[in-house]
């Protein structure tokens, strides 16, 4: 039998040494790490599902007010309201302004933005916007994370499936791993010469999103104008931008206003024109004159003009043996957005609809749009029709979601508005003005007190809680 080494005094000594080594290099790379500089307090409970208002108050008052100057517009995510304050997430009852759940980090927020249910927010190093957490509404707790080369000023676009982070010089876009899926533009430690950009010395001073499509407006020193280029969200080579088509416009004030798959909206301030570019080609199939008086031009890498979507479930005659399928998934699907809409209703309204008389079932908002969308887009006889709320800084237009033709204006708002209670609410100088959401027709002003504030307002519906973002500050009124 082999004899067991001894272990001797030095070997002991040895051995502590090495474990105290360890132990304090591990409190070093502890005390430098992210995770001793976060705060994260989820709440103990997800919170309630918000009720949909059924009608739009007689009267609304500030119910709370929080500073929220990382918040561009008002950001909404599951049942909570979002703020963000120094390095401070906070998910909020919207009725109270109660904070639910609180995330924070020894870093200032550069923006906080909302996509697939989460707050996802942005914080600041010394080089750019590099540190990337996502944050489940209802609960506060941490999703996905990542690093990110956004620059200083980014925004962060939902086109429903992918974020895009805006830049003057750089954009990005990920999806809901928080995995990149594509960069445009020229980033601080280039990976390629170029970047494989086919124009590497532009800035980008708007950006919109949609239909998985990125619509940049591009400032180039070898271009005798601005241009608008359209690229895929999600490229086939994600080491590589995929464009979809370039054109050079005909002025140097342009934003980029919506985008689909087929066109692209483009705001030439200098030709007062809003202007249908054909994605296939490039070209021109469509200008429309709107007023500018007043309208302050954005910030650059700044989208200013973000559209507000809103969505009707039409349903057309279908044969009779599909009527009840069709009926029972329909209902299926909006119940839940509106008790009133059961499989019995659906059977009635089709048995008045005609090939050009569709029945209306519902009208959704862009967030219940997305959620439904897969589940009846197939049902015989459904269809979808939308419309986009855009407000330019002198007026709000609403645009066909289908063409982006303008259909009516609302000369003075403040910014595009919002549905509440089956109403369209646009905020005004003196108050809320509630509209038709259809054809802009005015029924009535509510007053509101923003105590002095008389600069852009963007409104969003939390239940039956309409949030203001007013520069730095979140505002609810009920």
């Amino acid at each position: 039998m082999v004899r067991p080494e001894r272990r001797t005094r030095s070997d002991l000594v040895a051995v502590v040494l090495i474990l105290v080594v360890v132990l304090a290099a591990a409190a070093v790379i502890w005390w430098r790490s992210d995770a001793r500089a976060t705060t994260s307090e989820p709440a103990a409970a997800p919170a309630p599902v918000l009720t949909s208002p059924t009608r739009v108050p007689a009267a609304l008052h500030e119910l709370w007010r929080a500073p929220s100057p990382a918040t561009p517009v008002p950001v909404v995510a599951g049942s909570t309201a979002i703020t963000g304050d120094g390095g401070t997430v906070s998910g909020r009852d919207p009725g109270t302004g109660a904070v639910r759940w609180r995330f924070s980090r020894d870093l200032p927020l550069c923006t906080v933005g909302e996509g697939w249910d989460r707050a996802v927010a942005v914080y600041r190093k010394s080089a750019n916007c590099s540190e990337v957490s996502s944050l489940q509404g209802d609960t506060g707790v941490r999703g996905p994370a990542r690093n990110a080369d956004a620059p200083f000023g980014t925004r962060l676009l939902d086109d429903g499936k992918y974020l895009t982070a805006t830049g003057e010089r750089v954009l990005e876009s990920w999806r809901s791993d928080l995995v990149r899926t594509q960069q445009y533009g020229i980033m601080p430690a280039l990976k390629n010469a170029g970047n494989n950009l086919r124009r590497p010395n532009c800035t980008y001073p708007s950006v919109a999103v949609g239909s998985e499509r990125i619509a940049v407006v591009e400032d180039c020193p070898d271009d005798p104008a601005q241009r608008i280029t359209v690229l895929k969200t999600k490229p086939e080579d994600d080491e590589e931008p995929e464009e979809v088509s370039s054109a050079v416009l005909g002025g140097s004030e342009a934003t980029a206003v919506a985008v689909s798959t087929k066109q692209t909206a483009v705001y030439v301030r200098d030709r007062g024109s809003l202007v249908m570019y054909a994605n296939s080609t490039g070209g021109i199939e469509a200008e429309y004159p709107l007023p500018t008086a007043g309208a302050p031009f954005p910030d650059a890498g700044v989208e200013a003009v973000a559209a507000d979507r809103v969505w009707t479930v039409n349903l057309r005659p279908v044969p009779g043996p599909e009527q009840a399928g069709a009926a029972r998934s329909i209902s299926a699907a909006l119940h839940r957005f509106d008790p009133a809409i059961t499989e019995q209703r659906v059977l009635d309204g089709l048995a008045t609809a005609g090939p050009d008389r569709p029945f209306r079932v519902a009208v959704l908002d862009d967030h219940q749009y997305r959620q439904v969308k897969d589940k009846i887009g197939d049902v015989p006889g459904a269809t979808f029709g939308g419309l986009l709320y855009w407000n330019n800084g002198a007026t709000t237009v609403a645009l066909d979601a289908a063409t982006f033709a303008p259909l009516w204006e609302v000369p003075g708002a403040l910014g595009p508005g919002a549905l509440h209670g089956g109403k369209l609410l646009v905020p005004m100088p003196a108050g809320i003005a509630v509209l038709d959401r259809f054809t802009g027709a005015r029924e009535r002003l509510i007053p509101v007190d923003r105590q002095g504030w008389d600069g852009p307002v963007r409104l969003d519906s939390a239940g039956t809680t309409v949030l203001e973002q007013r520069g730095p500050n979140l505002v609810a009124l009920g």
